[in-house]
């Protein structure tokens, strides 16, 4: 039988590839990257870099690069929290999870955004959790009823007690990563166990243009150390922070990357690093930041080309919507992303349930986006070839009165083939009108209200509970909270 060919999308002539990432490492070599972070510093001198102590500019040596690009994982394995259940980050492996850190929350009854708390928090990873589309859980809103010094830390809290799935996360404070690993090894059982199966992937941002900060080059350091994947999010912003050219902000964008992937590597040679971003089109006449915008698609799916000519897992931010509610700017953005980033085979996908520039997140979103996510997967599976010859055989059986609706052939491969999504309309116009005329964003809701009913938390470990909550009212108690919010009994 013929094999299935995948389909896939590359936006660059492999000269042109080759051309960008030369570039980059010319960006590197003359001009360098600001780093102000000491231990990163003193890393950097130690490994061959060339550091200017007075100016904290670090110019990386091509060959220096080039060794650590070697170095660093083309795969990484990702466990859920059992470790029964294991996902490949790398070759053209596609993982979907919701974009991260959102400060509101799209509130379906009141129809606007407003800041989330801890019971949104809860019904997000606990919605999360039941999608089969979305592999990844994420730490994807910012609870504002805790201190902000102990945001990241609280959120992973809440997605380990209730979610089983790995976590996109990552930190706002150097000493949240301490606690954060902690609540880690407390699942897994110990450091080395973590290592050996590691349960989150952490997100480090460059500040644009070429700039490690002391908390993410901390956040670098740490998780190498550590086995815990690092995913680098350069920032880009065309004509604002990197060059206005899509072409010149891919060559800031792979600068960025492999600055990072050096630190992390010369903090643990092979520390996995995950070349990802978050880079956009930047809209001069609104000062706005459009994920939505194709330019912004193209700048991903072109970098994550270089990623994979590079060796390395990629992520990016796509399939979300600048849209400030769900409407049809909202499925259109968010649809067009999860195809063009499925087709490019990037491994992480970060952003369904996103709206309004990556900043809310909407349950009813959510859902929807994970059934274009479903679309993207069957996609990607391709046509096969399911029988020899492909049907010179059924026609043996056929009639001028015969339908294909009877034959075994039918029954065979039917749902095999095709993929049946739960809120897509495909009744008839009749049957629409009788079920009340509802649109989709309202179905949704009614199913994520659904779900929610019949969600539990699914740590039951009652003892890693309690040693997560531990901890968790240990760094509360830091910054004047004597308690933790009450977690809901009911989500509906």
């Amino acid at each position: 039988m013929m094999p299935t060919r995948r389909p896939k999308l590359e936006l660059l002539s492999p000269e042109f590839v080759h051309k960008i990432i030369d570039e980059a490492l010319l960006l590197l070599e003359k001009h360098g990257v600001f780093v102000e972070n000491d231990e990163a510093l003193d890393l950097l001198r130690a490994g061959g870099a060339r550091v200017e102590s007075d100016r904290q500019r670090v110019r990386f040596p091509r060959k220096l690069v080039e060794e650590f690009i070697q170095t660093a994982p083309a795969e990484i394995e990702l466990y859920d929290q059992t470790g029964s259940r294991s996902y490949l980050v790398g070759r053209d492996e596609v993982h979907f999870n919701p974009g991260s850190a959102a400060v509101t929350i799209f509130d379906w009854l009141h129809q606007e955004q407003r800041k989330p708390v801890t019971r949104d928090v809860v019904r997000f990873v606990c919605l999360t959790n039941q999608l089969d589309a979305l592999h990844f859980q994420s730490t994807g809103l910012i609870a504002s009823d805790v201190p902000e010094e102990i945001a990241d830390s609280y959120r992973l809290y809440l997605g380990l007690i209730f979610s089983s799935k790995p976590v996109v996360t990552g930190t706002f404070r150097e000493e949240s990563f301490t606690t954060m690993s902690e609540m880690m090894q407390v699942i897994r059982g110990g450091a080395a166990s973590l290592r050996e199966k590691p349960l989150a992937i952490f997100d480090a941002c460059p500040s644009p243009p070429l700039k490690w900060s002391r908390l993410t080059a901390q956040s670098l350091i740490d998780c190498a150390r550590q086995g815990i994947p690092s995913e680098i999010i350069s920032m880009g912003m065309t004509g604002a922070t990197s060059p206005v050219t899509l072409a010149g902000t891919l060559v800031q964008h792979v600068a960025e990357n492999l600055s990072g992937l050096v630190i992390a590597q010369l903090a643990q040679p092979g520390a996995p690093v995950i070349f990802g971003g978050s880079p956009s089109s930047f809209d001069m006449r609104q000062g706005t930041t459009p994920m939505g915008a194709i330019e912004t698609m193209m700048i991903d799916c072109a970098y994550a080309q270089i990623g994979k000519y590079l060796n390395l897992p990629t992520h990016a931010y796509m399939a979300l919507s600048d849209a400030k509610t769900i409407d049809a700017q909202a499925g259109l953005e968010s649809g067009i992303g999860a195809v063009l980033a499925a087709l490019s085979g990037i491994n992480v996908i970060s952003g369904p349930g996103m709206l309004d520039f990556e900043s809310c997140q909407s349950l009813e979103k959510l859902l929807i986006d994970h059934e274009i996510c479903q679309m993207a997967y069957r996609l990607i599976e391709g046509i096969s070839q399911r029988d020899e010859p492909l049907i010179l055989d059924l026609f043996a059986e056929i009639t001028p009165h015969s339908q294909f609706l009877t034959l075994e052939h039918t029954r065979r491969w039917y749902r095999e083939e095709h993929l049946f999504p739960r809120l897509i309309d495909r009744t008839t116009y009749g049957d629409w009108v009788r079920s009340g005329k509802k649109p989709l964003a309202e179905r949704a809701h009614e199913e994520v209200e659904r779900l929610l009913r019949e969600a539990e938390p699914c740590l039951q470990d009652e003892d890693k509970q309690a040693e997560l909550k531990r901890i968790m009212l240990r760094e509360a108690k830091k910054f004047g909270l004597d308690s933790l919010p009450a977690l809901p009994d009911q989500l509906d």
